[in-house]
């Protein structure tokens, strides 16, 4: 077993690599960036945006040798907004492919669910430590936090039908409309909810979207 942590701000620039050299070759990452030299120089900036913004305002898990993360947001009635000077930030780190990257933006808020719930923003394991269970150690060590807490439910977007096992396996469903596919003939992504364990009517397929 695997401990869980958490994350602060001194491992930032460590986790935001390690997510960088995860995705590196996802079907998403292709779409975003087609030249892979381009994507390791674009990426470490482009994911630190989001572990900056989810260590001020959310949770981001990590393991005592930092080779994996997850970032979380509660996301209540009104969204927060996103992190501070995105648009700008993304725009000095991603050109001349800042157009992909907001299309990509788009297309997840687009799908998004529109009720309280806890969204797994980015889950990642470094390449050389995949493969033993770490990632079932982070979701685990959240969903233990969901049930103390408001035990609201969660949301994610899987970017492989192969991962889409693992999530299975921790209480997560596809969605009816799973999967929707990124813009421009771009690849497929696979929208999850993972009911409340007490209290939480609806379900994944009528919740408002």
């Amino acid at each position: 077993m695997t401990d869980v942590i958490r994350a602060d701000d001194a491992d930032a620039g460590r986790l935001s690599q390690v997510i960088a050299d995860a995705f590196i070759d996802l079907p998403p990452s292709r779409w975003l960036i087609a030249d892979p030299a381009a994507r390791r120089d674009v990426f470490p900036g482009y994911f630190l945006i989001f572990v900056e913004h989810a260590l001020a305002s959310g949770v981001v898990h990590t393991t005592p040798d930092r080779s994996a993360v997850a970032l979380w947001q509660f996301i209540g009635d009104r969204h927060d907004g996103g992190p501070a000077g995105y648009e700008a930030r993304l725009a000095a780190l991603t050109s001349p492919w800042t157009d992909r990257f907001l299309a990509f933006d788009a297309a997840l808020d687009q799908c998004r669910v529109r009720v309280p719930h806890h969204y797994l923003a980015m889950i990642a394991v470094r390449p050389d430590r995949q493969g033993a269970g770490i990632g079932a150690e982070l979701l685990r060590s959240y969903h233990q936090e969901i049930g103390r807490q408001n035990d609201a439910p969660a949301y994610l977007e899987a970017s492989s039908e192969r991962v889409c096992g693992l999530y299975m396996r921790h209480g997560y469903t596809l969605r009816a409309d799973a999967p929707f596919y990124l813009p421009d003939g771009g690849p497929p992504m696979w929208p999850m909810w993972r009911r409340a364990r007490r209290g939480q009517r609806g379900d994944p397929e009528t919740l408002p979207l």
